[in-house]
């Protein structure tokens, strides 16, 4: 008995500090499939969302309860971590025979050995309960540094994952103060399309670029982020890259010169981060012969043939030209739209966020 629980109590170590270090400390995706912090963001998000999303209608409300997840559950996982790592000392000093005396407690069974992981692991340092053979004073100094180091690594871990949800943001909100909410392809192309005068234009896209890389970067190494969400229901990450996605379909599809070949670029980037994080979150991309998505339109009804013919005659207008055929366009949009919409529409129905439409009611009628 006592061998076993040595076993076990080392084994939970060993567990939680791999996925405390994979998780806070290793900058990028590990592939590793039984992870207990998979397991831990999988059961919690699908019972948080399911409890949130059948109380509460599509709105306000029911985002105010959607966003609490992201930062709920990392105090959540911290408090798991720390239980069990507690637990794993407990069973170390279970197994020592004669390792506690003191003023109150004698040879403690497994509670009082809980009771004196647990001071020793948050360093309270009480006194009341001491530890009295050689390796149960080698374990009260190895669990205290162990504590002591596990919840600085912890507490420095949250001041970049909050840099990393700003710089996310800040042009999320400044894109939907640009064009309104939410953001659409539409409301993109005719607010910086004037004349043929493509270089604010251009600058967006080339910023967005970027923007995608970034998201790339951050939400594979700390995929947390994902589950934190923008502060207004109408407007989110999903949302503005695809809005972007969608302009840059739209320039691929019938526009030549130097606007084109950065939208070409701008896409590529923003699909490699489509396909990963689909990948990292076991989102399957959703065909357009699939079930719509709660929330959002299916995948064909995003544009139709109407709202394509619209936007193309609004750039007309805006003294645009060298538009190909409305067939031709639309067959070459539609090939586009294939290869992103899939994996939007699957992290949509993931995270119950909204897909943006490609026109906004309110231009659709002007």
């Amino acid at each position: 008995m006592n061998a076993l629980s040595a076993l076990a109590g080392a084994a939970l170590i060993l567990i939680v500090l791999i996925e405390g270090f994979e998780t806070v400390v290793l900058p990028h995706i590990v592939f590793r499939r039984v992870r207990l912090t998979r397991f831990f963001y999988r059961g919690t998000w699908k019972a948080w969302s399911l409890m949130v999303c059948g109380a509460f209608a599509p709105g306000r409300r029911r985002e105010i309860f959607l966003s609490l997840y992201g930062p709920l559950s990392l105090i959540i996982l911290l408090g798991l971590w720390a239980a069990l790592l507690v637990s794993g000392f407990a069973l170390l000093y279970y197994s020592i025979a004669g390792v506690f005396g003191g003023a109150k407690t004698g040879n403690a069974g497994f509670s009082g050995c809980l009771y004196y992981s647990g001071t020793t692991f948050f360093t309270l340092g009480l006194g009341d309960v001491l530890p009295m053979a050689p390796w149960a004073k080698a374990l009260t100094v190895l669990e205290a540094g162990t504590g002591f180091g596990f919840l600085a690594i912890f507490i420095n871990y949250l001041p970049p994952l909050n840099q990393f949800f700003y710089n996310r943001e800040t042009p999320v909100s400044a894109l939907s103060a640009r064009v309104g909410a939410p953001v659409s392809a539409f409301a993109i192309l005719d607010r910086h399309i004037a004349g043929q005068n493509l270089d604010v234009l251009h600058q967006l896209l080339y910023d967005w670029e970027r923007w995608a890389s970034e998201l790339h970067e951050s939400h594979l190494a700390y995929p947390v982020l994902a589950y934190f969400r923008s502060e207004h229901e109408d407007q989110s990450w999903l949302m503005a890259l695809t809005a972007v996605m969608d302009t840059c379909a739209f320039i691929m599809s019938g526009m030549e010169g130097a606007c084109k070949c950065q939208a070409e670029l701008t896409f590529s980037m923003s699909m490699h981060t489509l396909t990963d994080l689909s990948s990292v979150f076991h989102c399957p991309p959703v065909r357009p012969d699939s079930p719509s998505v709660p929330d959002s339109p299916p995948v064909h009804e995003r544009l139709s043939p109407g709202e394509l013919d619209h936007i193309r005659l609004k750039m007309l207008e805006k003294g645009f030209s060298g538009l190909p055929d409305a067939g031709d366009m639309h067959k070459k949009l539609a090939q586009l739209r294939l290869r992103y919409e899939p994996y939007v529409q699957a992290l949509a129905s993931r995270f119950h966020m909204a897909v943006p439409p490609w026109v906004r009611k309110a231009q659709a009628e002007k």
